[in-house]
């Protein structure tokens, strides 16, 4: 189950994780250099901290990772022995805004959370999965995805902490798959993956789908914008509970993969963590 990409600038190393076994991959695009680490755990994301290494989202906990190993814990989260923490990112301030899911994929249990300041707060979104969130390059705007809803929502975070009186951003009909991932352009236009929907989408600021890019593979999980000029677009895809029939239509599943966009992306927060 491929997941949650980041582009390291600082290196020109691109992350991501296997969640199911436990893993972290980088690959260095201009070398062709891999690596895998293993860590354990259910790894749901990972993002750049301040300080110079990462946080790592794992299992109930944000935790300290180096680039070779798990440090220590900065935060852990409490929540139902039957959930996990699934996706995350950082705004323009340094906060680390992410959620949490029911493993199980059917109990309305996640939720968006928030580390600021040291201080962790749950600030709405209540669902059985949550993706995203991802914020806008002013930090007021926040996109939250209800994936077993089909629904995108957009909140008002310039002058509050919580998710309230949010506005419905896109709705994905189920014959198009379900949301997953998200992740905002340098022209806050939105890409989405869509897992069961074989592609992924970029909607405008206003909600308009203006470009869709197919894939060879059903379950596409989120995209990064990555390489010196942020113009290639790595997509993590996932082939979690595909029978054998499945597979052979889809050998590429839970591949990574890349193709160039005309709007680069943007440099990826560095997370503001007490260490």
């Amino acid at each position: 189950m491929g997941e949650g990409p980041l582009w390291d600038d600082r290196s020109g190393t691109l992350w991501f994780g296997d969640i199911l076994s436990g893993r972290l991959h980088s690959l260095e695009p201009e070398t062709n250099t891999q690596r895998t680490i293993e860590v354990g755990g259910y790894p749901g994301f990972l993002l750049l901290d301040a300080a110079g290494g990462f946080v790592l989202g794992r299992g109930h906990a944000l935790e300290r990772f180096d680039g070779e190993r798990v440090t220590g814990e900065t935060a852990r989260v409490e929540m139902r022995a039957g959930n996990r923490l699934n996706d995350g990112t950082v705004d323009p301030a340094g906060r680390i805004w992410f959620g949490s899911m029911d493993f199980g994929c059917t109990l309305a249990t996640g939720a968006v959370h928030l580390f600021a300041g040291g201080k962790l707060t749950t600030v709405g979104g209540e669902c059985a999965i949550t993706n995203g969130p991802a914020v806008t390059a002013d930090g007021r705007l926040l996109y939250h995805v209800d994936t077993l809803a089909g629904q995108i929502w957009r909140f008002d975070i310039g002058e509050r902490d919580t998710l309230i009186d949010g506005v419905l951003f896109a709705t994905i009909d189920p014959a198009d798959g379900t949301p997953d991932g998200v992740v905002l352009d340098s022209e806050d236009h939105l890409w989405v993956g869509l897992w069961g929907g074989w592609s992924a989408r970029r909607y405008a600021p206003d909600g308009k789908l203006v470009e869709t890019v197919r894939f060879p593979c059903a379950n596409v999980t989120k995209i990064a914008f990555g390489g010196p000029d942020l113009k290639t677009a790595y997509a993590t895809t996932a082939r979690d509970n595909m029978d054998d029939a499945a597979l052979a239509d889809q050998p590429l599943a839970g591949g990574l993969f890349a193709f160039p966009v005309d709007v680069p992306g943007r440099l990826s927060g560095r997370a503001v963590s007490p260490r």
